[in-house]
């Protein structure tokens, strides 16, 4: 297999990669407090140490009293939380590594009987007031994303949660403006977001956002369901300042629509002219599903990815739940040790490996 194209340098603007492997962001939930402690940052180091071109951080979220559904996620504001990450960062650099934070709000979702003492939020239950301070809240992320040393940021509007509930006709019944009949109407308070984020970077910092058509609530839901439904939701984003769009899927080669092979993340790159990142049960045989139930998964071949990455069909891969597994998975694929890549067991999510 060619390898040449999954290991050739990228670079966008500030942001300059030493190949095309991304750690997608994986929530963890062992930051004590919302705190992230030297573990996380030993965690992450193994992954710069395995050669990983980009490290997307465990979802982080923003200063929002309901902006996470576990107590230890970890919290991308206060003076210690962002100490911890500022740890993280000069970790990963240390090793060439680059990383940046993925930045989050959950919403309404719940996770187990753990529930924060705000009341939840979601496009229903939001104020115009709540809504203008949340958007404050991503801008004030932003900065800190860029004060603390990150090579990029990532904004988390996907998989359900409080962004893609604003997209999404069945958690959206709002009749001002951010609500709407249309997917390029309730898409206003992503659109603000992003604006308000590009304002607080400036112009070269790399902005990601992470998009889906499923959502954790149905697998089964597509936001656009044609071609030009997708141009009229990404094109604002676009405009609004999003450099790469990450485009989530749960299996990378499947097409996003009939009558072409462009996956999710291919239609993004064309539609928008950005890059994009394809992710999505990357060298494993099924899906993340099983992961709820504690099934594994078996390695799986990537010569359908390398054939669509030489296509141009998208810039750059990230991989989940086989960098969890090992840290080094991207390092034995550029040494072609194939033989060696683990297949992923459910009980690596129990400890920071």
């Amino acid at each position: 297999m060619n390898l040449d194209t999954l290991f050739s340098p990228f670079q966008y603007k500030g942001l300059t990669l030493k190949n095309r492997f991304v750690m997608a962001p994986m929530t963890r939930a062992f930051a004590t407090d919302g705190i992230p402690n030297q573990e996380i940052a030993n965690y992450y180091k193994r992954r710069a140490l395995g050669e990983v071109g980009l490290i997307l951080t465990e979802g982080t979220v923003v200063n929002r009293p309901a902006s996470k559904n576990l107590k230890d996620i970890p919290n991308f504001y206060g003076t210690e939380s962002l100490e911890g990450w500022k740890n993280v960062v000069n970790t990963v650099h240390k090793e060439q590594g680059k990383i940046a934070p993925q930045i989050w709000h959950v919403g309404n979702t719940k996770a187990g009987d753990w529930l924060p003492e705000a009341p939840l939020e979601s496009p229903d239950t939001m104020t115009i007031k709540d809504i203008e301070n949340t958007i404050q809240a991503f801008a004030e992320a932003a900065k800190n994303a860029k004060n603390l040393g990150f090579d990029a940021l990532e904004i988390h509007g996907a998989h359900g949660y409080l962004i893609d509930q604003f997209f999404w006709e069945g958690t959206n019944n709002r009749e001002d403006s951010y609500g709407g009949k249309t997917l390029k109407e309730r898409s206003k308070f992503a659109v603000d977001v992003v604006k308000a984020m590009r304002e607080a970077v400036g112009p070269d910092f790399v902005i990601i956002l992470r998009l889906s058509q499923w959502k954790q609530q149905d697998y089964t839901v597509k936001l656009a369901h044609t071609p030009k439904e997708l141009e009229d939701w990404i094109i604002p984003l676009t405009d609004a300042g999003v450099d790469i769009f990450h485009g989530s899927q749960r299996r990378y080669w499947e097409p996003e629509f009939e009558g072409s092979h462009l996956n999710f993340a291919g239609w993004l790159k064309k539609i928008s002219g950005q890059p994009s990142i394809t992710v999505g049960s990357v060298g494993l045989s099924s899906d993340f599903m099983g992961v709820w139930t504690g099934q594994g998964s078996q390695t799986n071949g990537i010569e359908e990815l390398i054939e669509r990455h030489q296509k141009g069909e998208f810039d750059l891969v990230a991989i989940g739940r086989s960098i969890l597994q090992d840290p080094n998975w991207v390092k034995k694929v550029k040494n072609s040790q194939f033989e060696a890549l683990e297949s992923f067991s459910a009980q690596s999510l129990q400890t920071l490996s």
